[in-house]
């Protein structure tokens, strides 16, 4: 671990180098350097379109006219309800350019939850993708005084009301210099508000000024120490998340990334393979199901199976010699060559990551040995951690990966302790404050300005940490032990047939749990057992079902101690989807309304007792 003289080091370095900067300024600097290189990609009607940076830029100074034409001015906030597709870009970049702050909500928002977010930001305009997402604008309209505008950008049919301004109008003025209009942007200028996922109570919005951004992105690419220029980028997540927005949208501006707009993230698979990026974030439940998907359709062919992972094997072996700096023996080396080449590399081609450099998970812990698995394969597999009020990182190590620890602080960034093992942070990454909320921001942030960030966490020798879960959630049983659920749920979402894990116990005398299978592996794994016309519903009750995920949970038990292991669990009929009462639009676990909507099924568990021999007992018939 670094010395607080060498980060203060770092920092000042970093400090002086952003000093002045802007996304502005950067966003000229890229188009300068590179006019004519695609910036953004999109499919039309079956065919890939594209937008050059030189088109890019032009394309934000009409947006920009037409938002002045509108009396969107400096300071003003602009809520941006859109898909993943090259309009957000471009509108963000035009707010800027005119002082106005962009923010983006979930497309999956309710009218109530729009109200709320419309009202307490001031918003006075908002943009939105289609009439559906304007009808639920419209119901609440009456109770938005701020909001003076509407508009939308796909109305083919034209059936929204005619006070609805269509985008095409927003792009038709002549546009205004860009370059000029970038040097009044200043640092401490607002970029964005980011509102929160609201788990425990309304959203908060956090204020990220233009000097966060560009000094998080200069962290981030020391961090990574390679050049990203050109590189080939899917934009899939929302753009209210700040992980997809850093990732996709301000890292993009900085280093002349190709991004290309995947607007279904039902899509991703196919978009993976049709662009083959060589940049990828995303959430640990895309990995967790990209494995149970590979393993599902190998088990189809026991032969293929038993290949795979062998070759998985040999794979683990050469991940583990290189991140050691040392050479497999001269007979190992050729078996994985030739597994890589007849095997591993096929499986690259087929998940779209076969010219994979960097793959980033973060928003929640992923199971290491996902990491493992992924790495073995040849996809090198980095988790991130951070939050919405550090502008997205605080620790990474892109390059020497410790499974199960989410890496050093990055340059600049102080991570430390607190005495009772919360993680604290401070640096030019940190946010400002939440808007309008003095109170809740003076949680937050101390007088010395570190972030007090609600995770436990521990370091290793060389700095590594290891989030241990949020402080609220950790589980205190009836015989006083301390236990994690969130690297349990972990555990067991790595399993193929798992979708989504609760773990319960705080005041009990022993753990239960909450699952759900994934539908899309659950019903390929059916069909390759001739379980034929079954729904998820009666899925969940199959007796082949529960057996197989009855030996999941005994699997993970056995990597766990005692007082850790689940005694009953309880399989749920339904798939829990994002932005629900169970999960956040970002799949964070919202575990408070969970308890409180299956708390019949968690009474149930603990009726009568779990057995004496250790072993797990399921909590409903098999059919």
């Amino acid at each position: 671990m670094g010395s607080t003289t060498d980060v203060e080091a770092v920092r000042a370095d970093i400090d002086a180098t952003v000093a002045g900067r802007t996304l502005g300024a950067v966003f000229v600097e890229t188009v300068n350097a590179r006019p004519d290189a695609v910036a953004l990609r999109w499919r039309g009607q079956g065919d890939w379109l594209t937008m050059t940076w030189r088109e890019y830029a032009n394309q934000a100074g009409r947006v920009a006219a037409g938002l002045r034409d509108l009396g969107i001015d400096r300071g003003q906030r602009v809520l941006l309800m859109l898909r993943n597709r090259p309009e957000f870009h471009v509108t963000d970049l035009a707010c800027l350019l005119i002082g106005a702050t962009p923010f983006s909500v979930y497309n999956s928002s309710s009218a109530e939850q729009l109200r709320y977010i419309a009202r307490h930001s001031g918003a006075r305009l908002a943009i939105v993708d289609s009439p559906e997402l304007a009808e639920r604008l419209l119901i609440v309209r009456h109770d938005l005084p701020d909001l003076a505008h509407l508009a939308i950008v796909d109305d083919p049919d034209r059936v929204a009301p005619a006070d609805v301004i269509g985008f095409d109008h927003l792009a038709t003025r002549p546009p205004i210099d860009w370059r000029v209009a970038a040097e009044a942007i200043a640092p401490m200028d607002p970029a964005t508000l980011i509102y929160t996922s609201g788990t425990t109570g309304p959203p908060k919005a956090v204020m990220i000024t233009q000097r966060n951004v560009c000094w998080t992105a200069e962290s981030l690419l020391r961090a990574y120490d390679r050049p990203l220029i050109g590189r080939r980028v899917v934009s899939y997540l929302p753009m209210a998340h700040i992980a997809e927005r850093m990732t996709t949208h301000y890292i993009h501006i900085h280093q002349g990334t190709e991004v290309t707009c995947c607007p279904d993230v039902r899509q991703l698979t196919n978009y993976l393979r049709d662009v083959r990026p060589q940049v990828f974030f995303t959430v640990p439940r895309v990995w967790e199901k990209a494995h149970s998907s590979i393993e599902v359709l190998a088990a189809a062919d026991p032969g293929r199976a038993t290949e795979l992972h062998q070759a998985i094997e040999l794979g683990r072996r050469k991940r583990a010699a290189d991140v050691a700096g040392m050479a497999l023996p001269t007979d190992v080396e050729a078996a994985w060559r030739k597994a890589d080449g007849d095997l591993l590399s096929i499986v690259r081609v087929l998940v779209g990551l076969d010219a994979c450099e960097v793959a980033v998970s973060a928003a929640a812990p992923i199971p290491r040995q996902i990491i493992e698995y992924f790495g073995a394969l040849g996809v090198p597999i980095s988790e991130l951690y951070g939050l919405s009020e550090s502008c997205g990182p605080l620790t990474w190590s892109a390059h020497r990966v410790k499974p199960g620890r989410t890496g050093v602080a990055i340059p600049g960034c102080e991570v430390r302790l607190a005495g009772d093992g919360e993680i604290l942070a401070r640096g030019g990454n940190i946010f400002s404050g939440y808007l309008d909320d003095p109170e809740r921001t003076a949680e937050a942030l101390d007088d010395q300005g570190w972030l007090h960030t609600g995770d436990i966490g521990e370091f290793d020798d060389e700095g590594y940490l290891r989030v241990i879960d949020r402080k609220k959630d950790l589980i205190i049983t009836a015989g006083g032990k301390n236990i994690s659920p969130a690297n349990i749920e972990s555990a067991l979402r790595a399993e193929p047939l798992i979708g989504q894990a609760v773990v319960v116990g705080d005041a009990k005398p022993y753990l239960v749990a909450l699952l759900t299978l994934d539908a899309e592996v659950a019903h390929a794994w059916a069909r390759t057992r001739a379980i034929e016309n079954a729904c998820l519903a009666d899925l969940a009750r199959h007796r082949d079902v529960l057996a197989t995920v009855e030996r999941s949970v005994e699997a993970v038990n056995a990597r766990l101690s005692q007082p850790e292991r689940i005694k009953r669990f309880i399989v749920l009929p339904e798939e829990w989807q994002p932005d629900s009462a169970q999960l956040t639009a970002t799949t964070k676990l919202k575990r408070r309304s969970v308890l409180a909507t299956y708390a019949p099924q968690i009474e149930a568990l603990y009726k009568s007792a779990g057995r004496d021999d250790g072993s797990v007992l399921v909590a409903h018939e098999r059919i």
